[in-house]
């Protein structure tokens, strides 16, 4: 009997023992999974912003490449139209150098009375010396001006988009006729020169502009008698159709 008792006791002792090791192991593993449950929270949160992150990263980058796109399609309409103006500042100027080539084989035989033709800034001058078109000291024409005028008007005549600019240049000595001056001189050789363009020669008036430098376009140095006779010309300016150039490139711009 007491033997029996004791080992009962002893055996109670055995699960006691026992009970207590598992519990303290049940509370860890709970303990445990608490923390991980925990730790798979923040795991899974992390993972939301993440997606969220790509998800705003995706639609930033679509947004990017809808502007890159957008972008690179008006570089290449810009990039057409700049085309269209450089295309046609070539064609013009292929334009104003076959002019220049007219003029001076229309004028080859005025190169040796004060007739130079020459293309400058995409501008073509023809500069006729003031006795060739003028009596001395005077606004009337001579009488051999007619010879130089009608080859010139012409050539203007077979370039009608041309706009023609008459300048009217004098030296620096003091003008003594008639109680003029200069600018006075230089203006009205200009208007004589464009009335006889267009009445005679039956320029459009509509492409003419006279005007008068006087004294202060020289080409040569006024303190010698050559270079003062270089000085006292007429000009002739002829220009390209600016105007299609000019709206090509405000195109460009819109």
């Amino acid at each position: 009997m007491l033997r029996k008792l004791t080992m009962l006791v002893a055996l109670l002792g055995i699960v006691m023992i026992y009970s207590c090791g598992t519990k303290k192991k049940l509370e860890a593993a709970m303990s445990e999974n608490e923390q991980l449950r925990s730790k798979n929270t923040e795991l899974n949160n992390t993972i939301t912003g993440l997606q969220k992150q790509v998800s705003d990263l995706t639609a930033t980058n679509q947004s990017l490449q809808n502007e890159f796109a957008s972008y690179k399609t008006n570089c290449q309409e810009t990039e057409k139209k700049l085309q269209a103006v450089r295309d046609h500042v070539s064609e013009q100027m292929a334009i104003m150098q076959g002019v220049e080539k007219r003029l001076e084989d229309a004028l080859a035989n005025f190169r040796d009375k004060g007739v130079d033709v020459f293309l400058k800034d995409g501008l073509v001058y023809v500069s006729m010396a003031d006795n060739l078109l003028f009596r001395s000291g005077s606004s009337v024409l001579s009488p051999n001006c007619r010879a130089a005028l009608e080859p010139l008007s012409n050539v203007l005549n077979e370039y009608p988009k041309l706009r023609v600019i008459v300048v009217g240049n004098t030296d620096d000595q003091q003008f003594k006729k008639g109680g003029g001056d200069n600018w006075t001189l230089s203006t009205e050789r200009a208007n004589v020169v464009v009335r006889a363009l267009r009445d005679d020669f039956k320029v459009d008036p509509s492409r003419l502009t006279a005007a008068g430098k006087s004294k202060y376009n020289p080409v040569a140095d006024n303190t010698t008698a050559d270079g003062r006779a270089k000085n006292r010309r007429t000009d002739i300016v002829l220009n390209p159709d600016l105007e299609r150039i000019w709206n090509e490139v405000k195109e460009s711009k819109e």
